[in-house]
């Protein structure tokens, strides 16, 4: 499984995980605050920031009624035809180059997921250095090989797909030229609840499709974000907002500014901890020996004196014998006059 190279990250486990900033429509229309939210997210410390190439024309059709219109009274978008729906959420074309432009600026990567052929092609015009593919569109082989046969880096959100499904994606952008597939293991709900989350599937991914993976993680806080650190997730995405409080059609499930940037540490922190199998002291560890519990004469002695329970115990620092020669010491003499607070050792026994 080889690293992945976005710009000027590397992502594999030998790397911190790779941080990704959704946008999604939280911009709310205004491109003002589409470019404070690349700042704040530059500012929190992500590697990457999302946009949605898509137009309501270009995702569904404009029918107020039946299948078109969203009666789900649980739903975040309840009462909202699907074509109005995507008129609030989607990101104005001519808004991504100056977004793109300005994420380079700050350092960090600019891509977006494309829900069609002329998206892709609208972002091919602006050198996106790589692609995501969302849940819905896992099934979507013609954009699959569109997508893939750029040679870019494809990041594909796995929500809701069987494992014939994604064996099917795979091989569709393996066969079309991607070399680079990041899986991301993903719950299609908004928000996902941990227990509907299954992040043990992330490993599993991993070693099925021999691919770099991660998760899109549509929860609210940062627990299984980085809970899905410790089971080898290389890349973590996360709808982003300045606050929740304005609104925007995934304001409810986004991280604020100080949330992410918790992400961002709290991540790291988990693959610093990841190491190697290891047993013993380590370096780090060894000056804190001298603290274990060792074997000391606590009473005043003369020579020829029994050691007993009452003047022998095992007590810190660790400078006498280990406690497991407590046992076999009793009973035994001292071969010299020793002062109380000795550390016992084999030269004092007769």
């Amino acid at each position: 499984m080889k690293p992945i190279t976005i710009e000027n990250y590397q992502i594999s486990p030998n790397h911190p995980p790779f941080i990704v900033a959704e946008m999604s429509g939280n911009h709310n229309q205004s491109l003002d605050r589409a470019l404070q939210i690349v700042e704040a997210a530059a500012k929190a410390g992500v590697q990457g920031l999302k946009l949605q190439t898509y137009t309501a024309g270009t995702m569904t059709l404009d029918i107020d009624e039946g299948e078109f219109f969203i009666n789900d009274p649980n739903s975040l978008w309840a009462g909202n035809s699907l074509y109005k729906l995507y008129q609030q959420a989607y990101t104005p074309w001519e808004w991504h180059e100056p977004i793109f432009n300005r994420c380079r600026e700050l350092g960090i990567v600019a891509f977006s997921t494309p829900f069609d052929e002329s998206a892709v092609d609208f972002l091919e015009s602006l050198n996106t250095p790589c692609y995501k593919i969302a849940s819905f569109e896992n099934t979507d082989l013609p954009l699959i090989r569109k997508v893939a046969s750029t040679g870019k880096p494809l990041i594909i959100s796995t929500g809701m797909a069987s494992i014939a499904e994604l064996d099917e994606t795979v091989r569709t952008a393996r066969s079309a030229g991607c070399e680079d597939i990041i899986l991301l293991k993903c719950t299609s709900t908004y928000p996902a609840t941990p227990e509907n989350t299954n992040i043990l599937t992330i490993p599993h991914l991993r070693d099925l499709f021999d691919v770099q993976v991660g998760l899109s993680d549509h929860t609210m806080g940062i627990g299984v974000s980085v809970a899905s650190v410790a089971l080898g997730a290389t890349f973590i995405e996360k709808h982003f907002t300045l606050d929740r409080a304005d609104g925007g059609v995934d304001a409810d499930f986004s991280m604020q500014p100080e949330e992410m940037q918790q992400l961002v540490m709290e991540s790291k922190r988990a693959w610093q901890s990841l190491g190697k199998i290891s047993y013993g002291a380590t370096e780090a560890e060894k000056k804190s020996l001298v603290y274990r519990r060792s074997i000391y004469i606590v009473e005043d002695l003369e020579k020829g004196d029994i050691l007993t329970s009452e003047n022998l115990r095992r007590i810190r620092p660790g400078y006498g014998l280990a406690p497991k020669y407590y046992d076999l010491l009793l009973g035994k003499k001292v071969n010299q006059a020793v002062k109380k607070g000795t550390p016992l050792t084999w030269e004092l026994i007769e």
